[in-house]
């Protein structure tokens, strides 16, 4: 019997190249694997539209501060000097509120002074760099009423030792809103008595005419600094007299030309 020799190491390798050629030549290429799926589902955060069945996606959630003089100064702040800053929320933050509806509003965890923040909001449906005033309302998709609510313990205890103070403006709820009305058939708001009662009683009144930076001048430098894009929105700033809410208070807010928006701290 004609003894049979061992494959070699070099004739192993050879077959390995071999199979592993062929492998890869009968692999489909990624696109013919079909779209890639994540792992797990993550909702789309949307606001509704008055009038209309489709909804309004959001992408971004920017916050300008201290935009009243009042309440600049009621913040410490010299309204005369300071350039407009901003700040942004995460957008699953949101918390829609219907028209004619007392939203239950949960208080939330690690704070013992929760405040109101009473603002007109601006959604776009388009954007860019460096936007001209001028040209920046033409971004504007419609408007909603909306609160910032703001751990204002944490968001003083953070500034007052120099660190971000994100945990004070970012947390689950802290961006409610009412239904966006389209710009084409409110307008654009540069006016309007706006205000926030608490159980009846008025807490913050004011004028949108007060505003230090307009809702066009906001976008023009917000599209400075970011590439404003169709699903940003933009909280445009609150009035005077902010202050504290417990559970059981009920919230009335108020702006000239759009329903009422109501929640309950619970």
């Amino acid at each position: 019997m004609k003894k049979t020799s061992s494959p070699t190491r070099r004739d192993l390798l050879a077959s390995a190249a071999v199979v592993t050629a062929a492998t890869i030549a009968d692999t489909p290429p990624a696109a013919a694997q079909g779209t890639p799926k994540p792992i797990f589902p993550v909702p789309m955060i949307t606001i509704p539209i008055v009038g209309e069945t489709s909804v309004f996606q959001v992408r971004r959630i920017y916050c300008i501060g201290r935009n009243y003089a009042a309440h600049a100064i009621e913040r410490g702040s010299d309204p005369n000097r300071e350039p407009p800053f901003f700040f942004q929320k995460p957008t699953d933050a949101i918390q829609n509120v219907a028209i004619g509806e007392i939203a239950d509003h949960p208080y939330p965890s690690l704070t013992k002074n929760y405040h109101h923040e009473v603002e007109l909001v601006a959604a776009l449906k388009s954007g860019g760099i460096d936007i001209p005033a001028e040209k920046a309302l033409d971004h504007v998709y419609g408007y909603a009423l909306g609160l910032d609510m703001t751990r204002r313990d944490l968001q003083n205890g953070m500034a007052a030792e120099k660190k971000p103070w994100e945990i004070g403006k970012s947390f689950d709820h802290a961006a409610v809103i009412g239904p966006i009305h389209p710009a084409s058939k409110t307008g654009h708001f540069e006016k309007g008595a706006i205000s926030l009662a608490i159980n009846g009683t008025v807490k913050q009144s004011s004028d949108l005419s007060k505003m230090i930076w307009s809702v066009a001048e906001q976008i023009a430098k917000l599209s400075e600094a970011f590439e404003l894009k169709a699903g940003d929105i933009i909280y445009s700033g609150t009035p005077e007299n902010v202050g504290p809410v417990v559970k059981g208070d009920v919230l009335l807010c108020k702006l000239e030309g759009l329903p009422d928006m109501s929640i309950k701290i619970v």
